[in-house]
């Protein structure tokens, strides 16, 4: 690895191919090509904010990594009720059960849905479903200033947008869209309203949006 290049540890919540490892490795990439992302998966949130504590060992011991992130949605997968002082709280013990610097590690809980993100830019949501959708005209819709506050349910409502504009042939599909969604964000204009986001932005990537 050149000098230059910084390797950062990575521990997310979805499996090896899931859409938070894609969508945030994409814009990791654009926003600082100079990190190389070392991953790590812990399937759910329950097991990685419990399991979290070794896997950021191993991956500061034994991969050489700088800093490990540790992130997932606020939501959780299956619905309910969600807190992220208790998800800090509970990750934070792990990391300190496991003898990891606090210095070392940075805990990225995305507000409220990576969906949420992905919502954000309504210009990229209009270009990707344009794409499905043609020769037809894609509708409007309303495009949050707050989207972490203001949109509740993210999935469920990217779910509901595209049945609207698409039809139930083609439903939101995470695995397949959110990449795609995520590789159409032209700029940082609209990210930049999630706070978690630009919490992503500036803390990991060290980009001021």
């Amino acid at each position: 690895m050149p000098a230059e290049m910084e390797k950062v540890g990575f521990i997310f919540e979805c499996g090896r191919d899931g859409p938070d490892f894609k969508v945030i490795q994409h814009f990791l990439g654009r926003l600082n090509p100079k990190i190389r992302m070392e991953a790590r998966f812990l399937d759910n949130k329950r097991r990685l904010l419990e399991d979290c504590g070794a896997v950021a060992a191993r991956l500061i011991r034994d991969d050489k990594c700088s800093r490990v992130v540790v992130t997932w949605d606020l939501v959780p997968a299956w619905g309910g009720t969600a807190c992220r002082h208790d998800d800090r709280e509970l990750a934070s013990a792990s990391l300190a059960a496991a003898g990891v610097p606090p210095d070392r590690t940075l805990l990225l809980c995305v507000e409220r849905e990576l969906e949420c993100w992905l919502m954000a830019d309504s210009r990229a949501l209009k270009s990707v479903l344009a794409k499905f959708k043609h020769p037809h005209e894609v509708g409007d819709f309303v495009e949050r200033k707050m989207p972490d506050r203001q949109i509740g349910r993210p999935k469920t409502e990217l779910i509901g947008l595209f049945v609207r504009e698409l039809g139930r042939g083609r439903k939101y599909v995470d695995r397949d869209h959110a990449l795609v969604l995520a590789q159409a964000v032209p700029d940082w204009t609209r990210l930049r309203r999630s706070v978690s986001f630009c919490r992503f932005a500036t803390k990991v990537a060290g980009k001021t949006l």
